[in-house]
């Protein structure tokens, strides 16, 4: 049995398969997936498990040199922008609108649905490097 703290197999091999610069997304309940984006469905229940658990859980194993969140994270949900940046103070952040981030799903190698339902919980992790 796998050791590390990402034991959900499909994240685990979503994260093993990663190079430097590809993305991967991490979202509330309501965020649309694209079509041929391999989606991790995590969410049981309202808030079951929250966005900040499952982002806490991947950073466990992902190396993250930049992140992706919607502009109207900011005022819409400043409580989540807080949480994200306490978890990744050193980590560049990009701001773009929803819509643009809506799109950039396509080109993640996975979304991970949580069951978080307070707006604009969403984010792109981009991998870094460990040496």
């Amino acid at each position: 049995m796998k050791k590390t703290k990402v034991i959900n197999s499909q994240i685990s091999t979503l994260i093993a398969g990663m190079g430097h610069m590809d993305w991967l997304s991490i979202g509330d309940a309501g965020m649309p997936v694209p079509l041929g984006t391999p989606k991790v469905d995590l969410a049981v229940d309202k808030q079951l498990p929250s966005f900040i658990d499952v982002l806490k859980n991947v950073l466990e194993e992902l190396e993250v040199q930049k992140i992706y969140l919607a502009e109207e994270i900011k005022t819409e949900n400043p409580d989540q922008l807080v949480a994200i940046k306490s978890l990744m103070p050193n980590v560049e952040i990009e701001y773009v609108p929803h819509s643009d981030l809506k799109k950039d799903l396509s080109k993640t190698h996975g979304f991970i649905r949580t069951g978080e339902m307070t707006p604009y919980s969403n984010i792109i992790l981009e991998s870094g490097v460990t040496f």
